[in-house]
């Protein structure tokens, strides 16, 4: 059994229906997917959750292409923009070259923290040399003992943000280590070409769900909230809304806070039910706007720009190749999911028109994405984990409690945190069941 229908779970299922098992999949929501959501704006097909995909994260390409659901480039032609002290200039490449001190200190910082990086290993952070140094401080932390420049803190902090949905100093050091060298390095995680963002799913990343879901059948249970689970030799009774079912061994495949939301019997160790309390999910939403087309790019403009303001922080161009323009915004959602739709539209819209122009305030469509308010996985796009955390009770993060297993992006060690991560999740612990059942 299975329990969350996002990618870490439906990939579990489908492995699990391949070597022959039976499989059923128990999700709280209406919809497959997870932290994936279809939108639209305009007509056009928008991702409201997860996104993103490039080079080397195999496994959710091989998903993709297995699935015929092709990949289109994220438009990276022209000058980026960067909003900074009040005032709009433009740079190239992934970090803005926002003088020659600022230019040094970011590579410096880049260096030593590359260096700590090499040093843990992404299977056992906690058996890292000073382990517990590195995770008793915060990224915050670090970055002062280092004395890095206020500029160079204030552009890390745009990365903690649309990569954790947290501030610097709310993540622990050794996560932060943990997770670049798990995407192969800063770069590669925040570069468009060649990186993290360099192509999205023409139909959305959901459709991939859809897919999976689709040949599952109806082995994909919806609308079955998980409630309470009793474990030991000789399996699982699970309880959910939709009623009870016995297995030989269950698949947890949501986010470790969310592992919290269920009661299970006999309690876990103490490392594992403590895992829940103290891996909290990040915060962070999604706004776009559409136009009669991509004006920006007249203007010699990517679409990408960097904001110190907000609530809109980073902006890319999503646009389809033929179609209107459309910007997407990650926002900073501590304020911004608290306003009314009006406002959020206000806001958001603003933020662009501070980056690109007048043109910005007069989209023909709006929508955004407020994933705080989903009742089942609440947050951001992956887990802030704080200082602390990784030393204590990170063992437990995706060790077997008897007959349950566990998946999700945040329990995989390559591209933690993204799809790829999330299909990795479940081709593992679809082999872990298998292994343990012979």
């Amino acid at each position: 059994m299975v329990v969350g229908a996002g990618f870490a779970g439906l990939t579990a299922a489908r492995e699990l229906v391949r070597a022959g098992l039976q499989v059923l999949v128990l999700e709280g929501r209406d919809r497959v997917g997870g932290r994936t959501a279809p939108g639209s704006v305009a007509g056009v097909p928008v991702d409201l959750g997860a996104a993103f995909v490039g080079p080397t994260q195999d496994a959710v390409l091989a998903l993709a292409a297995e699935l015929d659901c092709p990949t289109t480039p994220t438009h990276n032609s022209g000058a980026n923009l960067i909003r900074w002290r009040g005032r709009v200039r433009t740079y190239s490449g992934t970090i803005p070259s926002l003088s020659p001190v600022s230019l040094a200190d970011i590579a410096r910082i880049q260096w030593q923290f590359g260096r700590l990086a090499r040093s843990v290993p992404v299977a056992r952070p906690w058996a890292a040399p000073r382990a517990r140094a590195l995770d008793d401080q915060s990224l915050a932390d670090w970055l002062h003992a280092v004395r890095a420049t206020a500029g160079t803190r204030d552009l890390l902090a745009i990365m903690s943000r649309v990569t954790w949905g947290c501030e610097p100093a709310d993540v622990s050091l050794l996560h932060a280590l943990r997770y670049v060298k798990a995407a192969g390095g800063l770069d590669r995680m925040l570069d468009v070409r060649d990186g993290a963002q360099q192509d999205h799913f023409a139909t959305g990343t959901h459709q991939i769900a859809v897919r999976m879901a689709a040949q599952l059948g109806d082995r994909v249970q919806l609308s079955a909230a998980v409630e309470a689970v009793e474990h030991g030799d000789a399996g699982v009774s699970v309880v959910s809304t939709a009623g009870t079912v016995t297995a030989r061994a269950l698949v947890v495949a949501v986010p470790p806070q969310h592992r919290g939301h269920i009661t299970f019997s006999p309690a876990l160790p103490d490392g594992s039910a403590q895992l829940a309390r103290v891996w909290p999910q990040g915060a962070l939403s999604k706004a776009f706007a559409a136009y009669e087309s991509p004006f920006w790019r007249a203007d010699g403009k990517s679409g990408q720009a960097l904001s110190d303001g907000g609530p809109v922080f980073i902006t890319f161009d999503v646009s389809p190749a033929d179609g209107p323009g459309i910007l997407l915004g990650f926002v900073d959602s501590r304020q911004f999911d608290g306003w009314d739709p009006a406002r959020r539209r206000a806001q958001a819209l603003d933020c662009f028109a501070e980056l690109f122009g007048d043109a910005a305030r007069h989209p023909v469509d709006y929508v955004d994405f407020c994933w705080g308010s989903e009742a089942f996985s609440p947050g951001g796009p992956t887990a802030a984990v704080p200082p602390g955390s990784w030393t204590t009770v990170g063992r437990w993060l995706r060790e077997p409690v008897g007959p349950v297993f566990w998946a999700g992006t945040e329990t995989a060690d390559v591209w933690t945190g993204f799809l790829d991560g999330a299909v990795r999740s479940g081709l593992r612990a679809a082999r872990e069941v298998a292994t343990a059942l012979g």
